[in-house]
């Protein structure tokens, strides 16, 4: 129910599409003067860029209409593609964090894919930091038993509440869900509209 083609309209969407930013970068397209492109990382391996780019965007409209930003990085696993070090990937997270999330009062959404049989160590090295630093962790995954109609996977949702207080455990739900044309149905183990 939400138009993110009007909230951009509005201001209240900055949206970098990346792959063409990539691509315009990769073959040559002019840079306007004095606006460095957000992706130079291709070639130099430092996000600073990248992360002007977030700042600058978040900035840009006045403190005012921010109230309470939220970043949304969708598939940091790209940049590991794209040549940038696990190491700048995570500082560009933390600068990323410290800007939107203490400054703005804001927060970071961040999309990472993982797969338990990979070896990719650089990736995994990204998910963990990730999941370590991380108050709330939405790990979706297909079921163990193979494919169903009625159920397409689970969602295990954990609260980290020992990052706040040592003493506590973290909180952890799982859901299993079904993916339908326009939306998603979330129920617990076990019961599912099949079943039931």
């Amino acid at each position: 129910g939400v138009s993110l083609a009007a909230a951009k309209e509005r201001g209240q969407l900055v949206f970098l599409e990346g792959l063409k930013s990539c691509l315009d970068l990769l073959f040559g397209e002019k840079e306007q003067p004095g606006q460095p492109s957000p992706l130079q990382f291709l070639s130099t391996c430092d996000l600073r860029a990248l992360f002007d780019f977030v700042r600058v965007s978040l900035s840009a409209t006045g403190g005012d209409s921010w109230k309470g930003p939220v970043l949304l990085v969708d598939d940091l696993s790209v940049l590991l593609s794209l040549g940038a070090a696990p190491v700048a990937v995570l500082d560009f997270i933390h600068y990323c964090r410290v800007w939107v999330c203490c400054q703005l009062k804001g927060n970071v959404v961040v999309l990472v894919h993982s797969n338990e049989d990979s070896e990719d160590e650089e990736n995994e090295l990204v998910v963990n930091s990730l999941c370590h630093h991380s108050d709330l962790i939405l790990w979706a995954e297909g079921l163990a038993t193979g494919f169903c109609k009625d159920v397409h996977g689970q969602i295990k949702i954990i609260k980290r509440l020992s990052l706040r207080h040592a003493a506590e455990q973290d909180l952890v739900q799982i859901y299993q869900y079904k993916i339908q044309d326009r939306n998603v149905t979330f129920f617990a183990p076990g019961l599912s509209a099949a079943v039931l």
